[in-house]
C-alpha cells in the first residue's frame, strides 16, 4: 500500500498529469471515452432494456421514433430498430464487440510487430531484409483490403466461421494482421538506436544471451512510441471493425456491432426511419474520436521536444 501510495503521488505530482489537466480537449475526450466505455463494458446493468432477450420484445413497439417526436415513447429514448428493440441499448450493447474487437486487433497487431521489429532491428542482415519487404509489400496495399483478404480466406477455410465467437476471432485476426506494420517499423528503428547503447554493448561482453538482452533491455526502451501508437490505432481497428460489419463480412447479426447496426438501419433511412442509422453513426463518431484525441495529447504529451 505504501509503494501504491508513491506511485499515486509521482503520478499526480508528475507534468503528464499536469498537461493533462490543463488541456481541455484532452479532458472532454477523457469523460466522453470513460462514459462511453463505461456503458459498453456495463451494458447489462446500465442498458434500460436487454435487446437481444426476445421475450421481451414485441413487433407493436418496432420502428418508434425518438421519445422527443411524435409517437415517440421515453420507454425507448432514441427510438426501437424493425424488431422492437431499444436502440440505446442496443447501442450499449454493440459497443461492447466494437471495443472488444478494436481493443484485441491491437493487441494482436502490436504484439506480433513489436516482435518482429525488435528481430529485424537487432539482428538485421537477411531477416532485417525479409521482414521489412513483407511489410512494404503490405504498405502497398490499404489496410482493408489486407483485412477483407485475410477475413474471406479465414471464412472459406474454417466451416464453423459463422459462428459467433468464432467469427469474432476471425475479424480480430484479419484487423491485427493487416496493421502490425507501423508497429515493426517504428521498433525496428528504435531498436537499431538502442543496439549501439553502452548498456546493451556491456551485456554483450558479460555473455548475455541475445533473446534476453531484447527482452530485458531493449524493448522497455522502445515501449513508449508504441504505447501511442496503440491508443491511436484502437480508433482506426474500431473503424476498420464497423466497415467490415457494414460490408456484411464483420461480426454476424445475432451479436450486432456499431457498423452493423449502421448497415441495418441504412436500409430504412430512404423510407424515414433515419434514428436507425443517426445514432449507432454518431456513438461510432464519438467514440472514434475521443480516443483519437488521447491518442494525440498523449504523443505530444510524450514528445520531450514540445515540452
Amino acid at each position: 500500500m505504501v509503494i501504491e501510495a508513491g506511485a499515486l503521488r509521482r503520478f499526480f505530482g508528475s507534468d503528464l498529469w499536469f498537461g493533462f489537466r490543463t488541456n481541455p480537449v484532452a479532458i472532454g475526450a477523457a469523460l466522453v471515452a470513460f462514459v462511453m466505455i463505461f456503458g459498453a463494458l456495463f451494458a447489462p446493468l446500465v442498458a434500460p432494456h436487454r435487446p437481444f432477450d426476445l421475450a421481451s420484445l414485441s413487433l407493436m413497439d418496432s420502428l418508434l421514433p425518438p421519445a422527443w417526436m411524435a409517437e415517440g415513447q421515453w420507454t425507448y429514448p432514441l427510438g426501437t430498430d424493425d424488431q422492437g428493440r431499444d436502440v440505446l441499448s442496443t447501442i450499449l450493447y454493440g459497443s461492447r464487440i466494437s471495443l472488444l474487437v478494436g481493443v484485441a486487433s491491437v493487441l494482436l497487431a502490436m504484439t506480433l510487430g513489436v516482435g518482429l521489429g525488435l528481430l529485424s532491428g537487432y539482428l538485421g542482415g537477411r531477416v532485417d531484409a525479409f521482414i521489412m519487404r513483407v511489410a512494404d509489400v503490405q504498405l502497398s496495399f490499404p489496410a482493408i483490403l489486407i483485412a477483407l483478404l485475410i477475413d474471406g480466406t479465414a471464412r472459406a477455410m474454417l466451416p464453423g466461421a459463422h459462428s459467433e465467437w468464432l467469427a469474432i476471432a476471425v475479424l480480430v485476426g484479419s484487423i491485427g494482421l493487416a496493421n502490425w506494420v507501423q508497429y515493426a517499423r517504428t521498433v525496428r528503428g528504435s531498436t537499431m538506436v538502442e543496439k549501439n547503447r553502452e548498456y546493451v554493448q556491456a551485456a554483450r561482453v558479460i555473455g548475455v544471451r541475445p533473446w534476453q538482452i531484447m527482452r530485458r533491455h531493449v524493448l522497455p526502451n522502445v515501449l513508449g512510441p508504441v504505447l501511442v501508437i496503440a491508443t491511436i490505432n484502437v480508433a482506426q481497428a474500431i473503424i476498420t471493425e464497423a466497415t467490415l460489419s457494414f460490408l456484411g463480412v464483420g461480426v454476424p447479426p445475432t451479436s450486432p456491432s456499431l457498423g452493423t447496426m449502421i448497415n441495418s438501419g441504412n436500409n430504412f433511412l430512404f423510407s424515414g426511419e433515419w434514428w436507425l442509422v443517426v445514432f449507432p453513426g454518431l456513438a461510432l463518431v464519438l467514440l472514434c474520436m475521443s480516443v483519437n484525441l488521447l491518442g494525440d495529447w498523449l504523443r505530444d504529451a510524450l514528445n520531450p521536444k514540445l515540452r
